[in-house]
């Protein structure tokens, strides 16, 4: 499939506008590659063609589809290990200082390997019934996932330590293993798009946003970190990527090292 220069940057505008997602020039090989099959499986000729007919009235269940597909869902269990260790090891002891209930919420949760590491933290320390964890995405196809708490081995494999998978899990069809009852129903998982703000989910304890931000532009970064930070409780804590920072236009907020690793703190 050749894509002219005028349909890629239209096809950037569409996507930046809807997800956030900030493709480089010369990325074409990337629409390429994800598109290909959906623009074949609507009886499409072209990319031109794909952009037509999600910019008519009724396009937008089209639209969601191209964004899902464009949507990189990388992800690890207990990524980067530093945020849930300082987790464990100060974050939680110094809420439950000042409250027996506290919240948390995953943005870009992707298929819920973060939101599903989290409660098995915060089980393993006896604190899962006193916590609310919201999770989000943009995409209702991973959101789906997340909520059957389904993985195929290999994607246990990428980061789920033995002795968590034997207590966490049981076996299901097919040699997948299924995330038990109890924290599949702990955990909330609904839609949103990280520029639909603000954000109408109350205020957070701690709030996960990682690897992420890295697609957006900095204009888009600066207007989400500010939204994240508008719903922390003051003294909340906000983790990103780890090749994510807070931007110059992003509202202040107390760095904390975790040695490894980072975590922003709002001011009390």
């Amino acid at each position: 499939m050749e894509i002219s220069l005028a349909d890629y940057e239209r096809f950037k505008l569409i996507l930046e506008k809807q997800s956030g997602i900030l493709l480089g020039d010369n990325k074409q090989y990337l629409v390429v590659s994800r598109l290909s099959n959906l623009i074949q499986e609507k009886g499409l000729s072209s990319l031109s063609n794909l952009l037509d007919q999600i910019s008519r009235p009724g396009g937008t269940p089209l639209l969601k589809l191209v964004v899902e597909r464009m949507t990189t869902n990388e992800t690890l269990w207990f990524r980067d290990r530093y945020p849930f260790e300082y987790l464990r090891s100060t974050i939680v002891p110094e809420l439950r200082k000042k409250s027996f209930n506290f919240r948390i919420w995953c943005a870009a949760c992707s298929t819920g390997q973060e939101p599903y590491s989290i409660a098995m933290q915060l089980d393993e320390m006896g604190t899962l019934n006193n916590s609310e964890i919201i999770a989000t995405d943009l995409s209702d196809r991973v959101l789906t996932k997340a909520r059957t708490g389904i993985y195929q081995q290999i994607e246990l494999n990428r980061g789920m330590p033995q002795e968590k998978l034997k207590r966490f899990f049981s076996p299901a069809d097919g040699g997948d293993w299924q995330v038990n009852t109890k924290l599949r129903n702990k955990i909330r998982y609904q839609p949103l798009n990280l520029l639909s703000l603000p954000y109408s989910l109350g205020k957070f304890d701690v709030i996960f946003c990682r690897n992420v931000l890295i697609y957006f532009s900095n204009e888009n970064k600066t207007r989400v970190i500010n939204g994240l930070i508008d719903n922390l409780k003051p003294g909340g804590y906000l983790f990103l990527g780890s090749s994510e920072a807070l931007t110059r236009g992003s509202k202040p907020m107390k760095m904390v090292r975790c040695n490894p690793g980072l975590v922003y703190q709002k001011e009390a």
